[in-house]
């Protein structure tokens, strides 16, 4: 229980201490934001600080850091590491710097602000990596929860009724203004979110205090009951809560509707250290509840069995209906199925605005919106009824992870030629290294990629990120200082 609090206390301190460096690094100012210099009623919406974080929360959450949590305490105390550190020095950092790079240059979509610092070669990339991740979460989301929603209800209702009604409702929230769906029902359901999590975190303290495995040598060496690497297996698993490339497509969004740049911190860094107190609180909770007699071996190995045998969703609606009864099973639902649905209405959105970037579409305009709204919407229908997306999905996670390492490094490039003093950079080159060598590892041994051995995969992903952290050193800052000491010698 003392390792929990501990961890629950430096994400919270994090939040007001490296929080409030990057927010000085990036040099806040008082400009006006694209939501005040050019409101379109569309996207460009001012809205209130609390509700633009909430809708943040929950565009960047949805069952990320429930899903992934759970599966990441199967590796023991190990993941409240990964959780802590990941969210405080990488994960808040990449969501505030792409929320903030974005709402320097107009509210651009993630794939255009990579761009512009990277060049025009992974501006062509981006575009095509960012919209096929975003439509293959929102297919995902719509499936899911409509096969759930089937069991729930009666025979005719069956699960093409009820995906039609979730593309039906996708179109709305994708095509209407911000303010109209996702304005509305976002801060409703990022409530519950969290209501949901201080309750379990809560009960699973009153009720298990004793039994919650703390950060020993022992539990750190404990290995996962599959077999299955830490490295770099659990950094990946574990992404919503701690590092996840998705956020930089759901910040832009939100850096459209800020009315200043000081919102910046408590909006993009601020709900990213939310969420990873949701994903700590889940996977002390996935950890404790099936353990017997204190035993972290029978914790671990329980929580592998119940996910086998019903998925992450059964462990949650086992967790809330023991530990809080029939308003916990009102709560794992809302979870279970609401979350998803609020996180692939926001991919379509996001999808057509990096759509509307690429081809200078002004969304403002109903018909081009319809435009691009339908035939995405249309597309989706489409993949889910016929290709075997289950399989597609599991290739999500990697993509997830390198657009994040992507990220990260135009943060550094970003805050190279901004920021203040150089070595500032380094807040993003160094968390873009790390996750370079997480998201090429595991490329090369995850069984659905290469699925080569780890005495191949590991070091060719300590290489790889060694040599990118060489090549961004050396272009930023051997090769600039060369060029400032030539600039001085033509000037005199």
């Amino acid at each position: 229980m003392i390792t929990f609090f501990v961890c629950l206390a430096i994400l919270i301190v994090g939040f007001f201490t490296y929080g409030k460096l990057i927010e000085k690094v990036f040099h806040i100012d008082d400009r006006q934001t694209p939501a005040i210099a050019h409101p379109d009623g569309v996207d460009y919406i001012p809205m209130k600080t609390w509700r633009v974080f909430l809708i943040q929360l929950l565009n960047i959450a949805g069952l990320g850091p429930i899903y992934g949590a759970i599966a990441g305490a199967c590796w023991g105390p190990a993941v409240y590491l990964w959780i802590v550190f990941g969210t405080i020095l990488g994960g808040a950092v990449h969501d505030f710097l792409s929320g903030m790079m974005s709402e320097r240059n107009d509210g651009m979509s993630i794939s255009e602000v990579v761009g512009l610092y990277m060049g025009r070669i992974i501006t062509f990339v981006m575009r095509i990596f960012s919209v096929v991740l975003l439509v293959m979460v929102g297919v995902n989301f719509a499936a899911g929860p409509a096969g759930l929603l089937a069991k729930l209800t009666p025979e005719w209702l069956n699960s093409n009724i009820w995906l039609i009604i979730i593309m039906i409702y996708y179109l709305a929230a994708t095509f209407l203004p911000i303010d109209k769906v996702v304005g509305k029902l976002y801060p409703l359901f990022g409530i519950c979110l969290i209501i949901m999590a201080v309750g379990v975190g809560g009960a699973t303290v009153l009720m298990h205090g004793a039994e919650m495995p703390e950060m020993t040598l022992s539990a750190l060496a404990t290995a996962h009951p599959g077999g299955t690497p830490k490295w770099a297996m659990m950094f990946v698993t574990v992404a919503c809560g701690a590092v996840s490339g998705f956020h930089a497509t759901q910040s832009p969004m939100m850096a459209r509707c800020i009315k200043s740049e000081k919102e910046g911190r408590t909006v993009f860094y601020g709900a990213m250290v939310a969420e990873g107190i949701i994903a700590l609180i889940w996977a002390a909770a996935g950890v404790t509840f099936y353990m017997n007699n204190g035993s972290l071996i029978d914790g671990m190995t329980g929580l592998q069995a119940a996910i086998a045998a019903g998925g992450q969703g059964g462990v949650v609606f086992d967790i809330c209906t023991t530990l809080l009864g029939p308003v916990g099973g009102v709560l794992a639902m809302i979870g279970v199925i609401a979350c998803p649905i609020t996180s692939g209405d926001t991919a379509f959105r996001s999808a057509r605005l990096t759509i509307a970037d690429w081809f200078k579409l002004d969304q403002a305009d109903a018909k081009k919106r319809a435009i691009l709204a339908v035939p995405l919407l249309g597309v989706g229908f489409i993949i889910v009824k016929l290709l075997p997306w289950t399989y597609l999905w599991r290739y999500f996670s990697w993509s997830n992870q390198t657009l994040a390492m992507i990220v990260l490094w135009t943060g550094a490039v970003f805050l190279h030629r901004f920021g203040y003093p150089p070595i500032a950079s380094m807040m993003a080159a160094l968390p873009a290294t790390f996750m370079t060598a997480v998201s090429i590892t595991y490329f090369f041994q995850a069984p659905e990629c290469l699925h080569l051995s780890t005495a191949i995969a590991y070091p060719v992903g300590i290489v790889a990120a060694v040599a990118f952290f060489i090549l961004f050193y050396v272009q930023t800052f051997v090769r600039k200082k060369d060029e400032n000491e030539l600039a001085a010698k033509i000037g005199k």
